[in-house]
């Protein structure tokens, strides 16, 4: 609980503390299993209400508790509550890793320290756990206390659990938030546990053997592990999980590690464990909505943390967990659901009426300074002069074969133009349609923008995603040589694209890989479009706004964020550091003619650490996925018009 706390705190201290949970399912596998040995149970029936029973009355209450108090203290200080309210209401029904995934929330992205519950995904695996187990308990024998029970449980939840591994290595290299939330591939570190506890047994040698082993030393190895840089994530989770297992059977009397584990304070721990792990990320994520987490605040927020948390032991947990709650067992089970229910009906009050918003801060305008609107300089009843942004956007690939005319996307007089600027990209592209005002009322241009959701910034680079690998397809093999074909010498071709892929915070080979296609694909583009005297620029610079996920009023300065908003941007050293690879491969580019960078990160990143903000104290940003605001894209537009009216 400790590791998990402190990597909340701050991941650079402890990288991979969040392995305190993997520690703990195999803890809770060993304790449920142990749990079921030698009860004895009149019929299935009975078996499954008392199982159930038990869990319920250990696990709801607090967290019946725990959902509603800070499920309404969020909607205080976050404007739109929405998806940390629905991941409440799934957790109180077991169900929050699920949501998650579906949301393809990547559990190591800093967004996710703004969803106050994104922390209940591991009950949400527990208590699916919790629906096989029993049923493979009873029909193998165990919970029957068959005399061969033991040996069938072993053996099936052995195979089950190799099964479970192996799909966590397999998948976590293909889809890791589908490794990390779901139960199949968690199974095998609870069923580690279940499998330990069956084969303690004064004939198994190994674990006699193991026995002897100094536990001092293995803690020590599984705190080493904690260690571990988050790149290797599998190995530390497969390492750690053992570790803990071979931690559990070397404990006994009489070692320094079993006076350290059974010293009174570390038990009262242990005890509230649930309780805190519960609130521990709860006051962290309500912190950094507002006070956000310093070193002068974490005392205090540690001292929040264990009243909360010792409170609920006391007063909520213990006596629930205690008490009879019907004189009928079943009936528990309905009581803990109506509770679950009750709270979930208030959450989704909070979520579907907008009227009832709690929020208490200030939703600033995202219009821009000064910014003259094209609109009013064109009417609508001119010709060429509206951009009909729906009618110039693929969304996904049910959209192949959709007609985009240029008369339909084009800012400007496409025929009549001194010159012709097709921009060509992803969602940015649309994004930065408000750069182009001078471009086109001064200076004569006509601006043509088209875009297709997810596209990758050239035909050479496949975009593997479903929903937008088709309309990729589509976009540069027919839209975009449709489109170029009507521009004439001296013509621009403008890629506008979200270039965070090729600058991640680790270096892979598959990063070098896109980077070469990358180069590939422009080197090409360039030469074909240099054979009918068009020239090519590349949009270059946006830092890495995604990765904060910051709803734009969320980002504005507020009353109750008086030390900064939990909008958290890499620092400028770091963002040109992660850029570089990136930055050669344009560099290159541009010196040996192919194209022309148009390089806007002063922009976005005007100070040494990246903000949201520009230096007016406007937005930098319209949303949550880095999109520059119709101010972002103004500031832009001096830098664009420079490269795209030289010589």
């Amino acid at each position: 609980m400790t590791a998990v706390i402190i990597n909340h705190f701050n991941k650079d201290l402890l990288p991979s503390g969040y392995l305190g949970v993997d520690v703990f399912f195999v803890i809770s596998g060993f304790v449920i299993t142990s749990s079921l040995a030698g009860r004895s149970s009149q019929n299935f029936r009975d078996f499954l209400v008392g199982f159930y029973t038990r869990r319920i009355k250990r696990l709801v209450p607090a967290l019946v508790l725990f959902v509603l108090i800070t499920g309404v203290l969020v909607c205080l200080f976050n404007p739109s509550p929405s998806f940390s309210l629905k991941t409440g209401i799934a957790s109180l029904f077991g169900l929050s890793n699920l949501y998650l995934l579906k949301q393809s929330t990547n559990y190591f992205a800093a967004s996710t320290e703004l969803n106050i519950f994104t922390h209940t995904w591991s009950l949400g695996v527990e208590e699916q756990f919790y629906l096989l187990f029993p049923f493979l308990a009873w029909f193998t024998g165990f919970g029957r206390l068959a005399t061969k029970g033991a040996r069938n449980l072993f053996w099936v939840t052995g195979t089950l659990s190799v099964a479970s591994l192996i799909a966590f290595v397999y998948v976590y290299q293909t889809n890791q938030p589908a490794a990390y939330f779901l139960m199949p591939s968690r199974l095998w570190e609870l069923s580690a546990g279940c499998l330990l506890f069956l084969s303690l047994k004064p004939s198994n040698r190994f674990l006699r053997a193991l026995g002897h082993l100094p536990p001092l030393i293995t803690t020590g190895a599984v705190v080493a592990v904690l260690f571990v840089p988050l790149q290797f994530a599998v190995q530390a989770t497969v390492a750690v999980v053992v570790l803990t297992a071979v931690l559990i059977t070397c404990l006994r009397p009489g070692t320094a590690a079993y006076g350290l584990f059974t010293h009174p304070q570390v038990v009262y721990i242990g005890l509230i464990s649930y309780s805190l792990y519960l609130w521990h990320w709860g006051v962290l994520s309500l912190s950094r909505w507002i006070i956000g987490i310093h070193w002068w605040t974490v005392p205090f927020q540690i001292a929040l943390m264990l009243l909360l948390s010792i409170t609920s032991y006391r007063y909520v947990e213990t006596p629930l967990r205690r008490s009879d709650w019907s004189a009928v067992r079943w009936q528990a089970i309905g009581y803990g659901m109506a509770a679950s229910v009750s709270v979930a009906v208030v959450l989704f009050v909070l979520v579907q009426i907008p009227n009832l918003s709690l929020y208490v801060g200030r939703r600033p305008s995202l219009v821009a300074v000064g910014v003259s609107s094209l609109m009013d300089v064109y009417p609508l009843e001119q010709a060429n002069s509206l951009w009909k942004g729906g009618k110039c956007i693929l969304t996904d690939s049910s959209q192949v074969g959709k007609r985009i005319l240029i008369e339909d996307c084009t800012l400007g007089n496409f025929s009549n133009a001194k010159k012709r600027v097709m921009v060509l990209g992803n969602s940015f592209s649309a994004a930065f349609t408000q750069a182009f005002d001078d471009l086109v009322i001064s200076d004569g241009y006509s601006v043509t923008i088209t875009s297709s959701s997810g596209a990758s910034p050239v035909k050479e680079i496949p975009n593997k995603t479903t929903i937008w690998g088709k309309s990729n397809d589509y976009y540069w093999d027919s839209v975009v040589p449709s489109l170029i074909s009507r521009l004439r010498t001296g013509d621009w071709v403008f890629l506008i694209n979200d270039m965070a892929e090729f600058s991640p915070k680790h270096r892979t080979s598959e990063t070098d890989e896109r980077l070469k296609q990358l180069e590939n694909g422009l080197e090409a583009l360039s030469v074909k479009l240099s054979t009918r005297g068009i020239r090519l620029a590349v949009l270059h610079g946006i830092p890495f706004a995604r990765e904060a996920k910051c709803d734009p009023v969320v980002a504005a300065e507020q009353w109750f964020s008086p030390f900064g908003t939990p909008c958290k941007l890499p620092r400028k050293s770091e963002s040109l550091r992660r850029r570089d690879n990136l930055n050669k491969v344009l560099t290159s580019l541009q010196l040996r003619g192919k194209l022309r960078i148009v390089d806007v990160f002063d922009v976005f990143c005007p100070e040494e650490q990246c903000t949201y903000n520009a230096k007016n104290g406007q937005l930098l940003y319209r949303d949550e996925f880095s999109h520059p605001s119709v101010e972002g894209a103004r500031l832009s537009a001096p830098i664009i018009r420079k490269v795209l009216t030289s010589s």
